[in-house]
């Protein structure tokens, strides 16, 4: 059984921005997240080139023990929660895999897939990633507005993430008022674009698969969300970088958390963030 769910993130900035701001906001959103032996582990960033197509390819291991609910750690056996992802980046077409052996616990019984395609439009494409229309049919589509607060959880609320008040010094863009998508409809100064992210799950365990399904999707909705609202925020520390400094940013962010996580550097701030907002004690 797999599920599925279409999300779409329209966003005020062009997809060659979006580029840059989406890799800036990763590594740092894994710098919080990582230490004590936990977190985020790079093991490979590297360009590839497969079938014709060329890209970077990811290879990360979460260690996921200590961010989770109680309730699946009192459960969850001896290497069951920590998880591979690997990524193949060939923008603007992107697919991310935790598949078998995603984990070496679970198998062929649990995997993720997403993939995204970022167009230069308002979200108005229909079944962008070419579904049957069976399968087309079946899929969840969500919008998400970065600028609307009740799509954001309580506790992941932070003033200086919201588009709604933030204006950026470097591009102008912001605060997102109710109406900023018709508004930037009509903006021919602004660049605008969407991310369209699909999302596979396969979950096989008896007695939870329906409830840790709905639960996965619940915070992949949440993580785009809290990482799309954050992207744009941050837009002022992005938006002057080339390639070339992103990619010299991820070799130093790649000792670093390695480092942090084997406790060899500094505690990074922000237990409360990203995977710790995500994975909360009384969601499961």
């Amino acid at each position: 059984f797999l599920f599925s769910s279409f999300s779409r993130v329209v966003l005020p900035c062009s997809v060659q921005e979006y580029q840059v701001g989406q890799l800036y906001s990763v590594a740092e959103a894994s710098k919080n997240e990582t230490g004590g032996g936990e977190g985020i582990q790079v093991l490979k960033n590297e360009p590839y080139e497969q079938d014709g197509e060329k890209g970077q390819y990811t290879h990360k291991i979460y260690h996921l023990k200590s961010k989770v609910p109680g309730f699946v750690r009192m459960i969850a056996p001896e290497g069951s929660l920590v998880f591979h992802e690997k990524a193949w980046n060939a923008y603007p077409y992107c697919r991310t895999s935790e598949s078998p052996p995603c984990n070496e616990y679970m198998k062929d019984d649990f995997f993720i897939k997403i993939e995204t395609w970022h167009k230069p439009d308002l979200g108005t494409t229909e079944n962008v990633h070419n579904l049957d229309p069976n399968t087309w049919k079946s899929v969840e589509v969500v919008h998400i507005d970065i600028a609307d607060r009740t799509q954001v959880e309580p506790g992941d609320y932070k003033a200086e993430e919201d588009p709604a008040l933030f204006q950026s010094v470097k591009t102008k863009r912001g605060p997102l008022g109710p109406n900023w998508k018709k508004e930037l409809a009509t903006d021919e100064e602004c660049p605008k674009m969407c991310a369209y992210k699909l999302v596979t799950i396969k979950f096989k365990w008896w007695g939870l698969q329906n409830k840790v399904e709905n639960f996965i999707q619940k915070q992949e909705k949440r993580i785009f969300t809290n990482f799309h609202r954050q992207l744009f925020c941050w837009i002022d520390k992005w938006i002057e970088l080339t390639m070339e400094d992103i990619r010299r940013m991820e070799d130093e962010t790649q000792k670093e958390l390695e480092a942090v996580r084997k406790g060899r550097g500094p505690p990074q701030a922000g237990k409360e963030a990203f995977f710790s907002r995500v994975f909360p004690e009384h969601d499961l």
